[in-house]
């Protein structure tokens, strides 16, 4: 609640001085939030059921789209061919706010976790849109940045408040909102930027679907082998793993910027081996650790058996 009521608070503080700021996205994302607020809220004091959950999610995206928020372009690489969405633009939409929003709520499991990736991520977004020159997104983003920032010095390790399912879920749905808003524009790629933006909550949650698929379990089961759960597993202390996925989002916001940059140089190869680098570094590190099984590692096993072939072979050449 404390991060919504800054949030709305400096809002209409700063807003009235703002002449180019788009008035009804702004309201559309107020408005929504509250209702994702309202969820979060009723579902921390009377734990609510999915389907409710998900029902006042659903409600929440379709007034950011309303406001007119909207997926309604893909841009194809490797050209200048750009797809219209027609019909698939509302519920692509939506499908991407509710997804957002509930993998920002399920990185929610240590002291300051969730605040400080999402403010790495929002600082990502700020710097974009002072690069694109989009005063609306600037501003919600300053804005959501600073409400964040005021939480997480109270929300850090040892935390003396904490947000719950409304405040995570309020962060999350902001960051889907304006990584639409910011990024549905772009010359190529269109949905790469924002989904590097919010590269570790979509990778944690990609984990978690794959790792419940591979160990025959349900996907709404919850479990304790998420990202922040192996790093502890591993033996670092609750700070240091938060420190280490601080990290590892600056990474993905650092590679974010990059690809934008490159996108507007039009360097496809340049965008395409960062792309290799970043698929191949997360892949081998999720197997490290043991996100997904700690017992089918199938590229560092093949990679164990390509070592084990060319030391035979150097034993045999000997």
């Amino acid at each position: 609640m404390a991060i919504f009521v800054g949030f709305v608070g400096a809002y209409f503080v700063i807003s009235p001085a703002i002449d180019s700021l788009n008035g009804d996205v702004a309201i559309g994302l107020l408005v929504g939030g509250a209702i994702i607020v309202l969820v979060g809220a009723l579902d921390d004091r009377f734990d609510l059921s999915p389907k409710v959950k998900l029902l006042g999610q659903i409600i929440a995206a379709c007034v950011v789209v309303y406001s007119g928020v909207v997926i309604d372009l893909v841009n194809v690489p490797f050209g200048d061919t750009t797809v219209s969405l027609t019909w698939l633009a509302v519920p692509l939409t939506i499908f991407w706010i509710v997804g957002v929003t509930n993998a920002i709520n399920l990185i929610d499991g240590l002291d300051g976790l969730s605040a400080g990736v999402s403010g790495i991520a929002t600082t990502t977004i700020l710097v974009l849109a002072l690069m694109m020159g989009n005063i609306t997104v600037v501003l919600l983003s300053v804005i959501l940045l600073g409400s964040i920032v005021g939480f997480l010095f109270y929300n850090f390790h040892p935390a003396k408040i904490f947000m719950g399912d409304s405040g995570a879920l309020f962060l999350g749905f902001s960051l889907a909102t304006l990584s639409i808003l910011g990024f549905k524009q772009a010359t190529v790629l269109s949905l790469l930027v924002p989904i590097m933006i919010l590269g570790v909550p979509l990778s944690d949650t990609f984990f978690a679907i794959l790792r419940r698929w591979v160990n025959n379990l349900p996907i709404s089961k919850p479990d304790k082998s998420h990202l922040h759960h192996c790093l502890l597993q591993l033996g670092f202390s609750h700070r240091i793993t938060v420190l280490i996925i601080y990290g590892v989002a600056s990474i993905f916001g650092v590679a974010a910027v990059l690809l934008s940059y490159m996108s507007e140089q039009e360097t496809i190869w340049g965008m395409v081996l960062l792309i290799v680098v970043l698929l191949a570094v997360m892949v081998l590190g999720a197997e490290a650790i043991g996100i997904i099984s700690q017992t089918k590692k199938p590229v560092l096993q093949f990679f164990q058996k390509v070592k084990m072939m060319v030391s035979a072979r150097s034993r045999m050449t000997k």
